[in-house]
């Protein structure tokens, strides 16, 4: 199954519900799961992001509506990667050498 990498800033309507309730976050994740998509890894960041996400999806279009979903309730605003395991991305770049040859 396909692994995205979702980064998060909370807005400050965001920050303020996380704060009255930390554990909104675990709802939150709990809300994902039930769009289709699994969170494999959490974490809080310090930094120009508040969270890091790494899901497992069925296809684009699945993250796509979590994403979306998400950022349509106007506490989070995502930024959402395709991840590519390196085995993979080794595989893929070893069968693109043997087209080119």
């Amino acid at each position: 199954m396909p692994y995205y990498i979702m980064l998060t800033n909370l807005t400050s309507e965001g920050r303020k519900t996380l704060l009255n309730n930390p554990r909104r976050l675990m709802e939150v994740n709990k809300e994902v799961e039930a769009m289709g998509a699994k969170i494999v890894a959490q974490y809080a960041l310090l930094g120009p992001y508040d969270f890091m996400n790494i899901l497992e999806a069925p296809s684009n279009e699945a993250i796509a509506r979590v994403s979306s979903a998400l950022g349509s309730r106007g506490t989070l605003e995502p930024l959402t990667m395709t991840a590519i395991d390196t085995a993979n991305f080794i595989r893929e770049l070893e069968t693109a050498k043997i087209i080119k040859d």
